[in-house]
C-alpha cells in the first residue's frame, strides 16, 4: 500500500491550500483516514480525521478553517485549509487504515508528508 500526498507549498497568511492524498496498491477496504502535522521541534499532532461513514473529527485549532473529505471510489482524502496562519506551518502527513485482504486486520499507513509554509 502506498500513499502519495500532494498540494503543499508556500502561502501567505489568510490564504488557502488544498492537500490531497491518494492510496494505491493492494486495498480491500479503507476505514479511517486522516491528516496529521509536525512542526519543527514539535511532536506530530492530529489535524483532522474522517471515518468510513463520513464522520469527522478536528483538532480545536482547525475547526472552522479546515475541512476534511474523502472519495472512497478514488481512495483519496483531501484537506481544504482556509485562513491559514503562520503557526500552521508544518509537514502534513496523511494516514489511512487499510485492510489489504478480507482475511487481514486493518493496518495503518502513512504518507511521505508534504510541507506547508505560511508566511506572515
Amino acid at each position: 500500500v502506498q500513499l502519495q500526498a500532494f498540494g503543499g507549498g508556500l502561502v501567505q497568511a489568510g490564504g488557502s491550500l488544498r492537500l490531497s492524498c491518494l492510496a494505491s496498491g493492494n486495498i480491500f477496504s479503507i476505514s479511517d483516514m486522516g491528516w496529521y502535522r509536525q512542526a519543527p521541534g514539535k511532536q506530530r499532532e492530529k489535524v483532522a480525521l474522517i471515518g468510513s461513514g463520513g464522520l469527522t473529527d478536528y483538532a480545536d485549532s482547525m475547526k472552522g478553517r479546515f475541512t476534511i473529505s474523502r472519495d472512497n471510489a478514488k481512495k483519496t482524502v483531501d484537506l481544504q485549509m482556509n485562513n491559514l496562519k503562520p503557526e500552521d506551518t508544518a509537514v502534513y502527513y496523511c494516514k489511512i487504515h487499510v485492510r489489504r485482504t478480507m482475511l487481514e486486520s486493518s493496518r495503518k499507513y502513512w504518507g511521505q508528508g508534504t510541507l506547508v509554509t505560511v508566511s506572515s
